[in-house]
C-alpha cells in the first residue's frame, strides 16, 4: 500500500489550487486521514515558513472516491503578524467532500503547563500487530502496513474515574521520515483519524455498526516526530442517536503532550450485518 509520502503528495495547479494524488487502496471510500492530511499540506504550501500550524478543524461532507484525485482550493482568510488562517475545500466531481480551517502561529514565550502522561506498558513490550492479529484483521490492516500500531490491552488501560470508554494505543511510522517538522504535523493529521472512533466501540464490541468520521479537530502543542513512538490516549464521553463523540491526547515517550484531537463519528447500528461496515476514518 501507499507510503505516507505518496499518501500526502499534492501537485500545485494554480497559486492556491492543488491536486492530491489517488493512491493504491483496498478501502471502498477515501480514508479520511488522507483527505485531512492532503488538505493540510495544501494549506501549508500557501503560508510563510515562519508560521507553524497550531490547529485545524475539518468536516467530512461526502464519501470520497479513492480512485479519483481530490482537488484542494485554498482561501487566504487572514494574514496577521502572529497568526494567519487558511480555509481549504476538497472537491471531487464538482462537489465538496471535505472542508477545513487551519490556523498558523509564530511561536512566542509564555507560561507552560501540561497534564501528566498515563502510565502504560512501553510499546516494545507489546506484540507487533503484524504478529498478533488474525489473518482477517491483518488483511484489513494492510492499508496501514507502514505503521506500527500496538494497542494496550483493555485490562491494562490506565483508567480515569467516571469516563465511559477508554482506549490507549502506541503508534509510529515504521520508516525514517524527513526532518521537516511540518511534514510530521501533516503525517500526524493523517494518522490521528485511525483508531480514534474505535474508542467508542470498546464497550459495544459485539454490536455491528457502520462507522465513518464526521468531523475532526486537532491542536498541535509541541514538536514531535511521527517516526518515534507516540501514545494515543483515547476516550469516548458520549454516544447516541447514531453518533459518537471521541477525543484523544497524544504524548511522546518523554511524557510531553504534543497534540490533542476531538472527533465526532457515525456509529450507526447496521440493519443488515451481512452488508458489512466501513473502517473508522473513511470519509
Amino acid at each position: 500500500m501507499a507510503t505516507i509520502e505518496e499518501a500526502l503528495e499534492i501537485e500545485q495547479l494554480e497559486r492556491d489550487i492543488f491536486r492530491g494524488a489517488s493512491t493504491k487502496t483496498q478501502l471502498p471510500r477515501t480514508f479520511g486521514g488522507q483527505v485531512a492530511g492532503q488538505a493540510l499540506v495544501a494549506a501549508v504550501r500557501t503560508v510563510d515558513p515562519c508560521y507553524q500550524v497550531h490547529s485545524l478543524h475539518g468536516y467530512f461532507l461526502r464519501p470520497g472516491n479513492p480512485e479519483r484525485p481530490t482537488v484542494y482550493m485554498v482561501e487566504r482568510i487572514r494574514e496577521g503578524r502572529s497568526f494567519c488562517t487558511r480555509r481549504v475545500t476538497g472537491v471531487q466531481n464538482g462537489e465538496a467532500i471535505f472542508t477545513m480551517s487551519a490556523s498558523f502561529h509564530v511561536g512566542d514565550d509564555g507560561p507552560e503547563h501540561q497534564d501528566e502522561m498515563p502510565t502504560v506498558r512501553p510499546p516494545l513490550e507489546l506484540p507487533d500487530a503484524k504478529e498478533s492479529m488474525s489473518p482477517e484483521r491483518l488483511w484489513a490492516m494492510r492499508e496501514w502496513e507502514h505503521w506500527d500500531i500496538r494497542t494496550i490491552p483493555q485490562d491494562e488501560v490506565d483508567r480515569r474515574g467516571g469516563l465511559a470508554a477508554q482506549q490507549q494505543v502506541w503508534f509510529r511510522y515504521r520508516h525514517a521520515l524527513p526532518d521537516d517538522p511540518l511534514f510530521h504535523v501533516c503525517t500526524l493529521a493523517y494518522m490521528s483519524d485511525m483508531t480514534l472512533l474505535g474508542s467508542s466501540k470498546v464497550i459495544h464490541a459485539d454490536e455491528p455498526t457502520q462507522n465513518a468520521s464526521l468531523d475532526h479537530a486537532m491542536w498541535f502543542l509541541r514538536p514531535f516526530r511521527a517516526d518515534d513512538w507516540l501514545l494515543y490516549d483515547q476516550q469516548s464521553p458520549s454516544a447516541g442517536a447514531g453518533r459518537a463523540l471521541t477525543g484523544g491526547r497524544i504524548w511522546n515517550q518523554a511524557g510531553e503532550l504534543v497534540a490533542v484531537v476531538m472527533q465526532e463519528g457515525l456509529i450507526r447500528t447496521l440493519r443488515d450485518p451481512e452488508a458489512g461496515s466501513y473502517p473508522p476514518g473513511t470519509a
